[in-house]
């Protein structure tokens, strides 16, 4: 009996560390590769070459950051903007609550949007919106994987 006893609370122990989290296929770092955003019934890139924006997510906050591929040296190029806040996951359905950017007007607002991986590429497309400043839009952004 003691045997039976000490053999249960191994399997139990053992089951209980290995039960490991399931990864959550959107967590990294993510670089933009291309953006889109229509407006009534316009489409257009607003992608930009010159300019390097990058997404952490971890299993509980996103940030991005955005500059120019010339280390601000040319001022009428020089860009630098940043944000990030918590998200929510519920199975296609990526929610971002903006908590920082460096345009305020933007903070405190709520971004859904539609996400897919393949491979490595995320996919996300939703709507912004932000009342106070007339921003109504639906965006697609697609991001490679940062290796």
């Amino acid at each position: 009996m003691k045997k039976a006893v000490s053999i249960l609370v191994l399997i139990i122990a053992m089951t209980s560390c290995n039960s490991e989290k399931k990864q959550n296929p959107i967590e990294g770092t993510w670089r933009l590769i291309s953006a889109e955003t229509t407006e009534k019934d316009s489409t257009f890139s607003t992608f930009n070459p010159k300019t390097k924006m990058i997404k952490i997510i971890n299993d509980t906050h996103f940030a991005f950051f955005n500059h120019d591929l010339k280390h601000g040296k040319d001022s009428t190029g020089a860009l630098f903007f940043g944000g990030g806040g918590k998200y929510t996951l519920k199975d296609s359905i990526y929610a971002e609550h903006l908590e920082f950017f460096n345009n305020r007007d933007w903070e405190g607002n709520k971004f859904e949007f539609v996400v897919k991986v393949q491979n490595d590429t995320l996919i996300q497309k939703g709507i912004e919106k932000v009342e106070k400043l007339g921003v109504d839009h639906i965006i697609i952004e697609k991001y490679v994987r940062e290796k």
